[in-house]
């Protein structure tokens, strides 16, 4: 869906952003096109394979990097106006905080750097420390913490001023199970306040299980886009069960998009579910044992090797 630039969260436009190589001056078109739109409120993904133009797509909407062609605004301001940043909580893959910092130290020196007063920073502070699951941590230098609790301090750093925008760059980087369902809430939470949260993660399941907009970029192009619910929906319905005569599989494996053997079972697949309803009245004209009939649908994952693969 398109819609007006000025009630968009991000819009990306025609982005270009070529690097000259010094070795024979050879030119490298990292990103070449790229286009979309996220809105206001929801939760969205930005996937590719490694060296396809994620990392500097993000980096051109946050600034950091200047497109060579195109450009993006947020909230209907260009992106290297003050103002199109000033909505932005980051939190960087691989980032670096001085370890000789406490965790609490940290948060008040980046909370200084982004304009926020010391009253605010005293109360913020504590608040995401808690939020985070770190409460108790912050007089502990940031040396002593585990990878898991940096991605930790690292999304508060990101919420420290309440951005309207929290751009995050795989966000669950380290961080153990039990960590990421805590992550993944502290997000929901966020995104139902109305916050505009952008993901750029490798983790496929993590992203179908959270966001609602997902682009692929392969090549530094956009590959696909759609929404997770439509690009995972139902491919069919798969019919399972045991016992099934040899004269009775041939009959449906010539109905059936696909059949598979697993542990005795068979595994039918039907484009329909009156094909599939058709298939459960002959089984059970045979005797035959149902195991279980469903939609079938396709992972995120299948999706994205899918694009990739061409």
């Amino acid at each position: 869906m398109t819609v007006n630039s000025n009630d968009c969260a991000v819009e990306v436009r025609d982005l270009v952003k070529v690097f000259r190589t010094r070795f024979r001056r050879r030119e490298v078109r990292a990103v070449d096109g790229v286009s979309f739109q996220v809105e206001p409120g929801t939760t969205f993904g930005l996937l590719g394979p490694n060296g396809a133009g994620k990392t500097t797509t993000v980096k051109m909407i946050l600034s950091v990097v200047h497109p060579t062609a195109g450009g993006a605004s947020v909230f209907g301001h260009d992106s290297r106006e003050i103002a199109g940043r000033l909505p932005i909580g980051y939190l960087p893959e691989n980032h670096r905080f001085p370890t000789y910092f406490t965790g609490a130290g940290m948060l008040d020196l980046y909370g200084g750097l982004s304009g926020m007063d010391s009253r605010e920073r005293r109360r913020r502070i504590p608040e995401l420390l808690d939020l985070v699951g770190l409460a108790g941590w912050g007089d502990v230098r940031l040396g002593k913490y585990s990878k898991g609790m940096l991605q930790r301090v690292g999304l508060a750093q990101a919420l420290l001023h309440q951005p309207k925008l929290l751009v995050l760059d795989e966000p669950t980087d380290g961080v153990d199970p039990v960590g990421r369902v805590h992550i993944r809430g502290i997000l929901q939470r966020l995104e139902e306040q109305g916050v505009t949260i952008f993901i750029n993660s490798h983790m496929l399941m993590e992203v179908e299980m959270f966001c609602r907009d997902v682009v692929i970029i392969h090549h530094g192009k956009v590959a696909l886009r759609g929404k997770v619910k439509d690009l995972t929906g139902s491919k069919g319905f798969k019919l399972s069960a045991q016992a099934v005569p040899d004269r009775l599989r041939d009959d449906l494996q010539a109905r059936a998009a696909s059949v598979a053997a697993r542990n005795g079972s068979l595994d039918f697949l039907f484009p329909t579910i009156e094909e599939a309803n058709a298939a459960v009245d002959l089984l059970r004209g045979e005797k035959c044992l149902i195991e279980g009939l469903a939609p079938s649908t396709s992972t995120l994952e299948e999706v994205f090797v899918s694009t990739v693969n061409g």
